[in-house]
């Protein structure tokens, strides 16, 4: 893994223990699917969340706009979608440790 997967990594599970949340472990994500989550991220997310991420058909997804969820209660609705609303289940493409890195992106608000 390189070092800066490495500092991903780190930093993702610093932050899960730090609110409580206990993430069971998979293997680590590699650069390649990082780079893919991202991507992932940015389009297919930004389509409803806008590219800025400041809302538009689905809501904020802003650090401040999701800090009263917490990482576990994130990752179910991006794994599981909401019913009735136009946020689909991910969870055929994304793994749990895929979702908490997205939940990770989030919470630094990282574009």
């Amino acid at each position: 893994m390189s070092d800066i997967g490495s500092t991903i990594l780190a930093g993702l599970l610093l932050s899960l223990c730090a609110a409580g949340t206990v993430v069971a472990a998979q293997s680590p994500l590699d650069t390649a699917r990082q780079a893919e989550l991202g991507v992932l991220l940015e389009q297919d997310c930004g389509s409803c969340h806008g590219l800025t991420r400041k809302g538009g058909l689905g809501s904020a997804l802003l650090p401040e706009s999701i800090a009263h969820f917490t990482d576990d209660a994130l990752i179910e609705i991006i794994l599981d979608g909401v019913p009735g609303t136009p946020m689909p289940p991910w969870r055929r493409f994304l793994s749990h440790t895929e979702a908490a890195w997205i939940v990770d992106r989030l919470r630094q608000g990282e574009q």
